[in-house]
């Protein structure tokens, strides 16, 4: 029997089996590659138990995944993987006399968050992958998170467990977390564990929950007698080896009345682990430690002001206290600054300023993607744990075992509980990269027992740790670990490979066979030595494009968002090229896997920004197209949409006879046929009279002193939008400058990166660079306004040519905002009593940053409101035919519940040509530009200051 067609008699409904599928669901956030025969989306528990029914007859391995973030390799597997994020993802009851919730394993953290506190409640473990990680593989790995010391493990909060065997046994089991642990279902099951724990008494008691952190194997333990045969306990944790676990009521517990931050500085890692033990004594709900390793890199990547200011030292400890009040949390706060011992301390009250210091620590397992090396950082050993008393002495040796193996990390974690995280620049593509993985391994397994401690600390044993445990282990719990295995699942059809019978722990490491893509290129890829296997090779597959991060001005990924595909996620994409670049996909550049991931990226550069590898999912989606249609025939609407700064020069010949033909139907329906676009797109109107030829008309009206600046006239404002340009020479001229343009017209070639037509975007920009070298050299900057093209200028332009000139370029340009903020000078007009939805262009995100805007309008006194994510147009992927659904699912996201709840009054402001008419054909909105918002206010009066304000009532 056909495993697909199998599956659909039995009534899965969502089953897929394409090539693009398979490949982004062959990985997950670990080094391993195993490719899946089929990914099976259940809609509910009927569904798993055909699932489980149809693989056990065909005898077809199965392996249970939410979000994919499992670093140890746990979530991948070479049957069905059971993906339960796509359907069974609800939070399905929460009672708050009770304090509990019932929900689906696929619900992800940060939704049962949401509903829990509504109702004055959180559920308490929290991962740093909240945003996106789910209840089923927080109980699959047993995860902790930040505030384990205050809120237990995930298992110390699972009041009941529902889950299939892989034969078709229900299994209910009720935990010690509610009371005496009580299980009913599968007496086969029950019968056998109770046989095989009263033969290993000894050894479950003596070798198992040594310190809180011992994750690594069965938590056997937890059938012992005295805690009550504890079946449910034994489940979390055991990685979807023993049961596919289908509804879980979870513990909730009230948030704490008052928190507070205080955090210590250090010499060295080694010292502030050495601090944890006196910490304890505080009842901290959480103690996390990073070093400078990790903020040098954040400095680095998003600049000085990216890192709120720490206490002196290199070394830090995030230690939360909370209580009932302040002043009994500040009086411990103050107890412990008295004993930590600490170089420096500070003491944050501020949630926001606690936040932001918290996003560096839950940013670190992507930060960390980069070793200080500057060479790709894997995991593999990212999770082990001593007791806390050891953590100071185990950082040290573990520092020294690091630089014996010629290796560098960035180590940070959750040191109140002894855990430490940390990716290692193993040399894997090297020939004998794999022997010294496996080396490095196996010295640290050795130094972690050494001390007493786990090979895992929450992430599990996986693939990368399994072959491992014998070196923890004696050969009795070992034993122990396959009688479990055998009681649940004899044919060991459930996650094979991990904990019980392991596969090799360098067996199918992906990157290994990553092979060096240089030659010939269209981009530089700078950040990777110029390899484009090295820089798809950035996603280390944490999984942040899955996360919902609109809401605090974030970007990535709006085509997942909208779908909710993996395949459609950065990493999924991501995944599929890897995938081409290892070999395992037909037909390289032109594979119809590759193009169908990358089918629905819009190219709006949200992962360059919002991803914390780096990943540019934009230019590489540029440099498939490139490669795969060079020299060959092209998709039609890379001809008309890809080409459309060459026919609007065209156009803007005759513009009123243009756009009549445009509103005659019969026309219009041929002329979108022709050009591949959408038939319920509207088409830009061209203008009477472009900028430039008002520029040239007007010479003698403008000013002739000050300081001079060059106006950068892209092609959609020139023709479609002059009156931006318009207003931004007099905005310009109201602060003192002098605006210029080019002798001839311009273009930044954007159109042509997108549809990857590199080669003619490396000659339209080389004649651009040309037209402003003189500019250039004066030392004159370069003002762009519309966002896409000036990101251009600023990044991908040196990224294409290369040349100092192009550097020279990418430092001199800047947005209308940053410009004015150069200038102490000029005065803001005020904007008080004007209340501003803001939708930052993806690429002013991106590249530029919206910081600048942002602060120019609050500075101003506008009540500002800005949206997060993508307008959903993004040039030329909005109108194309095939889609506008996920281009209108995505503005429906922020952008259109935005625009439909405004007030007459309103303003819109957009810089984007795309996001203004997105706005125009969804929700009859017009929006205006920063330059047009601040032309308008020029003849208000100066923004008074509170202190300005006071002395005239007086």
């Amino acid at each position: 029997m056909d495993l697909a067609r199998g599956l659909a008699r039995a009534g899965v409904r969502d089953v897929l089996t394409s090539s693009a599928d398979r490949s982004a669901y062959s990985s997950d956030a670990s080094l391993y590659r195993v490719a899946p025969r089929a990914i099976v989306r259940p809609h509910d528990a009927e569904e798993v138990a055909a699932t489980l029914e149809v693989c056990r007859t065909l005898a077809v391995p199965v392996t249970a995944r939410g979000a994919g973030t499992s670093v140890a390799g746990n979530a991948v597997g070479p049957g069905v993987i059971i993906d339960f994020s796509r359907h069974m993802n609800r939070v399905l009851h929460l009672d708050g006399e009770t304090r509990s919730a019932t929900v689906q394993p696929g619900t992800v953290h940060a939704t049962l968050q949401a509903v829990a506190q509504g109702a004055g409640l959180r559920f308490g473990p929290d991962p740093s992958t909240h945003t996106r990680c789910t209840i089923g593989g927080m109980i699959g790995n047993n995860a902790c998170g930040s505030r384990t010391l205050g809120y237990g493990r995930t298992v110390d909060n699972i009041e009941k467990l529902s889950a299939l065997t892989m034969r078709g046994e229900q299994i209910t089991a009720t935990t010690r977390v509610v009371g005496k642990p009580k299980v009913t279902g599968a007496p086969r099951v029950t019968d056998e564990l109770q046989r095989v724990i009263g033969a290993h008494l000894a050894v479950a008691r003596t070798e198992f929950a040594t310190f809180g952190r011992q994750v690594s194997g069965y938590a056997v333990d937890n059938l012992l007698p005295e805690r009550g045969f504890d079946v449910g306990g034994l489940l979390v944790g055991s990685e979807g080896t023993l049961a596919i676990v289908t509804e879980a009521t979870v513990r909730l517990v009230a948030e704490p009345d008052y928190r507070l931050l205080v955090v210590l500085g250090y010499e060295d890692f080694g010292a502030a682990g050495d601090a944890v033990p006196a910490i304890l004594a505080f009842t901290p709900t959480a103690c996390e430690g990073i070093d400078a390793r990790i903020v040098d890199i954040v400095t680095s990547k998003r600049g000085p002001g990216s890192v709120p200011p720490l206490p002196g030292g290199r070394a830090w400890l995030f230690v939360e206290l909370s209580g009932e009040t302040r002043e009994s949390v500040h009086d411990r706060a103050a107890g412990l600054v008295a004993k930590c011992e600490a170089i420096d301390t500070r003491v944050v009250e501020d949630p926001r300023l606690a936040a932001s210091l918290w996003r560096i620590r839950e940013d670190g397992a992507g930060l960390a993607g980069r070793a200080p090396s500057g060479l790709p950082a894997h995991a593999g050993w990212e999770d082990a744990a001593v007791p806390p008393a050891r953590i100071g002495d185990y950082l040290r040796s573990f520092d020294e075992l690091v630089d014996e193996h010629g290796l560098t990390a960035m180590p940070y974690g959750h040191l109140g509980d002894g855990c430490v995280h940390v990716r290692l620049d193993f040399p894997l593509t090297a020939t004998d990269g794999t022997r010294r993985f496996r080396e490095f391994l196996t010295a640290a397994a050795d130094l972690v027992v050494s001390y007493g401690g786990s090979l895992s600390g929450e992430h599990g044993d996986g693939r990368a740790r399994s072959e491992l445990l014998p070196r923890m282990y004696s050969p009795e719990a070992i034993g122990l670990f396959a009688a479990v295995k055998a009681a649940f699942d004899p044919d060991g059809l459930l996650n094979p490979g991990v904990l019980v019978d392991p596969d090799p722990l360098d067996a199918g490491i992906r990157v290994v066979t990553a092979r060096a893509i240089r030659q010939p290129l269209a981009l530089a890829y700078h950040g990777d030595d110029g390899d484009f296997g090295q820089a798809v090779h950035r996603c280390t597959g944490v999984g942040k494009c899955r996360a919902d991060s609109t809401a605090s001005g974030g970007v990535m990924c709006p085509s997942y968002l909208a779908t909710r595909n993996e395949k459609d996620s950065t990493r999924g994409r991501a995944r599929v090229l890897q995938e081409m670049i290892d070999g395992e996909l037909a037909d390289g550049w032109r594979s119809e896997a590759v193009h169908d991931a990358l089918d629905l990226c819009l190219s709006c550069k949200g992962c360059a920004s919002d991803c914390p590898t780096g990943v540019d999912m934009a230019a590489y989606k540029s440099e498939v197209l490139h490669q795969s249609y060079r020299r060959r025939l092209r998709p039609r609407s890379h001809y008309a949409l890809g080409w459309l700064p060459r026919w609007s020069r065209l156009a803007s010949r005759t513009p009123r006879l243009v756009n009549w033909a445009m509103g005659v139907p019969a026309l219009r329906g041929l002329g979108l046929r022709l050009a591949g676009v959408d038939p319920r797109r509207s088409l830009p109107t061209f203008a009477d009279q472009t900028f430039r030829r008002w520029f040239a008309a007007t010479a003698g009206e403008r000013r002739t002193e000050g300081r001079p600046v060059v106006l950068f006239v892209d092609s959609f404002t020139n023709h479609f939008a002059p009156q931006v340009a318009i207003d931004a020479v007099r905005v310009l001229e109201a602060a003192g400058y002098r605006p210029r343009i080019t002798e001839r017209e311009t273009c930044c070639g954007l159109t042509w990166i997108t549809t990857g037509q590199l080669d003619a975007a490396r000659r339209i920009l080389g004649r651009t660079v040309e037209q402003l070298g003189p500019a250039l050299t004066e030392g004159i900057p370069v003002v762009g306004l519309e966002p896409s093209c000036t990101g251009v200028l600023r990044s991908d332009v040196v990224e294409i040519l290369d040349t100092d000139e192009s550097r020279k370029l990418a430092s001199s340009t800047y947005t209308l905002a940053e410009l004015l903020a150069r200038d102490a000078s000029w005065k803001t007009p005020s904007l008080e009593g004007i209340r501003v939805i803001a939708q930052p262009h993806c690429h002013h995100h991106a590249v530029m940053g919206w910081e600048a805007d942002e602060r120019l309008l609050t500075d101003a006194g506008a009540e500002l409101v800005r949206l997060g994510g993508c307008c959903g147009l993004a040039g030329n992927f909005g109108v194309e035919i095939g889609h506008y659904e996920v281009s209108t699912a995505v503005a429906a996201h922020q952008l259109l519940p935005a625009l439909n709840s405004a007030e007459p009054d309103d303003v819109f402001l957009a810089d984007g040509f795309s996001c203004r008419t997105q706005a125009v054909d969804l929700a009859s909105k017009d929006g205006i530009h920063l330059a047009q918002l601040l032309a308008r206010n020029l003849g208000r009066p100066d923004r008074k200051t509170d202190i300005e304000r006071r002395e005239g009532e007086e």
